[in-house]
């Protein structure tokens, strides 16, 4: 399996909502920062949406990511028709085979019936386009219900992208939804958690962690994810806990960065 880094590794950088940076980070500064980790791995999710940039852009992009060596994974957000079309033609143009949708989007929740419908409507494209579609586990949905989409459709190029930590919005723990959803895995997303007691005891707060620093076993959730074959590819994430000012927040988020690849490296291959 590879390690790589993505645009939800840098969050913070990239640009929050109600909270952009004065510079945020680019695509090529994602690849950069790849190239500086010794990583050969970078995914772009939602919040660097690659659908908005100009075809130059794509084009330099392209060009930097095949100098460098590095392979690139996309993802989107929404999982309408029309999205995975245009979707499925930039990975084409990219050369990308990993494609990770959420399915939701902003006034947009379709029935996991709907999205049957949809995947299989899809199916021979994606197999024909060598390319795999990796929906991932979102606070909407149950995993028995991801579980469900996948057994319906019974495609090798349709899976789970397992986020370790999403799924608690859901209210379902990490074992839960292992358990449930390895077999149809495809793409891991490493987000290392903590959970503590608020002070006045009524009730808990969730936040991230730098990898090897909160509740994640690393080596437990490769052991169960590895058996099946299908997920070749992690992707470091990170909620980083801000701080006071958004520059400090950012560098903050470098600085785990670093720390949670060093964690991380010695479990994958180089």
């Amino acid at each position: 399996m590879q390690l790589g880094i993505g645009s939800y590794t840098y969050g913070w950088a990239v640009g929050v909502s109600r909270h952009p940076p004065e510079n945020p980070l680019t695509e090529l500064d994602l690849l950069d920062k790849a190239k500086a980790a010794g990583l050969k791995l970078v995914q772009f999710g939602d919040n660097l949406p690659l659908h908005t940039l100009s075809q130059e852009r794509l084009f330099v992009m392209k060009d930097r990511a095949t100098a460098d060596g590095i392979t690139l994974e996309l993802g989107a957000r929404g999982l309408t028709t029309e999205h995975l079309n245009f979707y499925v033609e930039l990975c084409r143009f990219l050369g990308v085979r990993l494609l990770r949708f959420v399915i939701d989007a902003p006034d947009y929740e379709p029935e996991v019936k709907h999205v049957v419908e949809l995947l299989r409507a899809h199916r021979a494209q994606l197999e024909t386009a060598g390319i795999t579609l990796g929906l991932e586990n979102h606070d909407r949905l149950k995993a028995r219900e991801f579980a469900w989409m996948m057994e319906q459709v019974k495609s090798p190029c349709i899976g789970i992208c397992l986020d370790s930590v999403n799924s608690m919005g859901a209210g379902e723990g990490l074992e839960q939804i292992v358990d449930t959803l390895a077999p149809h895995t495809v793409n891991l997303h490493l987000k290392d958690f903590g959970i503590a007691r608020l002070p006045h005891l009524m009730g808990f707060r969730i936040d991230g962690r730098p990898a090897g620093k909160g509740m994640l076993n690393v080596p437990w959730l490769l052991e169960k994810i590895r058996p099946s074959g299908r997920c070749h590819t992690a992707i470091l994430e990170q909620w980083v806990v801000p701080e006071v000012d958004l520059p400090s927040t950012i560098r903050k988020e470098e600085a785990w960065a670093r720390e949670s690849l060093t964690y991380l490296k010695p479990w994958f291959e180089q």
